[in-house]
């Protein structure tokens, strides 16, 4: 392990310890130190500034009233990732059935109004050159399994290894292995299919 993780896990080590001691100091050492990384890794899942924000904070809610129960079985990073995770799928869960739910009840007449619009966002990076291409990517990996989904944006957005993938979503390498290739065989399918067409 290179000296710089030894650094980061020591450290992590030491604010868990303080953490499950009640130290306020150290909830917000670990909220500054893992608010960024965890509000882009919903961010990337939810593509909503406010839906990723709400699930960020909703994640360190959790750590501050379960911390204790954390052993280190995995590194603390680790578990955040899949507390955020775990969160974020849980908002897109919430966020399809309102859609469902508002779809139906227009259908049925039950009301003149739509109750829920889809979220209509458009992620920071589509503004770069090349905005439809990756308004279309964004649209294929939101369509993913969920695993698959997961497993691509912790790769591809936040360049975990293999490794910490497994751990974060507790599986094995080759599974993640197999997750990522599933996921990118379907996004080539369904990328470059209708750019032939063109």
């Amino acid at each position: 392990m290179p000296a710089a993780q030894c650094l980061a896990a020591s450290a992590d080590a030491e604010l868990v310890a303080q953490l499950q001691q009640g130290s306020e100091a150290a909830f917000r050492t670990l909220v500054e130190r893992y608010q960024n990384r965890i509000y882009r890794t919903v961010l990337a899942l939810l593509r909503s500034p406010e839906e990723a924000e709400d699930a960020a904070q909703e994640v360190f809610v959790e750590v501050y009233q379960t911390i204790g129960k954390f052993r280190g079985e995995a590194a603390l990073s680790t578990w955040l990732y899949r507390l955020a995770t775990s969160r974020a799928l849980k908002h897109q869960q919430r966020a399809q059935a309102k859609k469902r739910f508002a779809y139906f009840t227009s259908l049925l007449g039950f009301d003149n109004n739509v109750l829920h619009e889809p979220i209509d966002h458009v992620h920071p990076q589509a503004q770069l050159e090349g905005q439809q291409q990756l308004a279309l990517l964004l649209a294929h990996i939101a369509r993913l399994p969920s695993q698959q989904q997961v497993a691509f944006t912790l790769r591809h957005e936040q360049e975990l290894s293999y490794e910490e993938i497994a751990a974060v979503l507790n599986t094995t390498v080759p599974a993640v292995e197999s997750l990522l290739f599933r996921a990118r065989k379907t996004l080539r399918t369904h990328l470059i299919l209708p750019l032939r067409h063109v």
